[in-house]
């Protein structure tokens, strides 16, 4: 098997995260550094960072959903030593976030060791909806709204059509729901600001059904087995 689909299957960390340590040269296999693409299997001696790796495939997986705050990174560690989402959830499994959500968003982000998991939910022919509640400063035109559902071009390619609703309208402030089908960094955002607004609250509250619910910010609960089994069934 492949060493990043090899990793990523025992909960070490997503295929993305593991090319990221072998382009470092953080991993060695049986002595000599890893390279993209090698295959490996139980056998090997594989270590990360010159620590021995558990290789179990049959440990136990564990799922959780957090309710990001603010200023947390979307990430298992960081070498600033700022605080992590891992670093909210108290277990002794080595965990990952599933996707991302920006440093100043707030919300609902999945976290497990289920690597396979992580692979359905992120690959880009994924067509799992991501709900976020958004609050901006002025007045969102109908027709910046209309091109919001159509796709906004950004500097990295035209986003694909957004789901609009709840749009309300105070004091200069526009609220609404929005909810996309990407994974591009920081993407709500770049999308608002292409048409010169500023975002002044950010919150996730929905991936596919799963929802972010009465779950207090900075807080975490295991998932359901039907909400795991449903994270399949996608």
């Amino acid at each position: 098997m492949r060493i990043n689909k090899f990793l990523s299957t025992i909960g070490i960390a997503s295929r993305r995260s593991i090319d990221k340590y072998i382009e470092e040269g953080r991993i060695t296999v049986n002595g000599n550094v890893a390279t993209t693409g090698m295959d490996v299997n139980e056998n090997d001696a594989i270590l990360i960072d010159g620590k021995k790796i558990n290789k179990s495939i049959d440990e136990e997986k564990v799922y959780f959903m957090l309710n990001k705050p603010l200023e947390v990174l979307s990430a298992s560690s960081d070498d600033r030593g700022r605080k992590t989402v891992v670093d909210l959830i108290k277990t002794n499994k080595r965990i990952f976030p599933i996707g991302r959500l920006d440093y100043m968003t707030t919300g609902l982000i999945l976290l497990t060791n289920d690597g396979e998991l992580f692979n359905r939910i992120v690959h880009p022919k994924s067509e799992i909806y991501k709900k976020y509640y958004i609050k901006i400063f002025g007045e969102v035109k109908k027709s910046e709204i209309d091109e919001l559902k159509k796709g906004v071009l950004l500097d990295d390619g035209k986003t694909l059509p957004a789901k609009i609703s709840g749009i309300k309208y105070d004091k200069n402030k526009t609220s609404m729901y929005i909810s996309i089908r990407e994974g591009r960094n920081r993407q709500v955002r770049r999308m608002i600001e292409k048409f010169g607004y500023k975002v002044l609250m950010l919150r996730r509250e929905k991936i596919g059904e799963l929802s972010l619910g009465d779950l207090p910010e900075g807080k975490y609960r295991e998932l359901t087995k039907e909400e795991i089994e449903y994270l399949y069934s996608i």
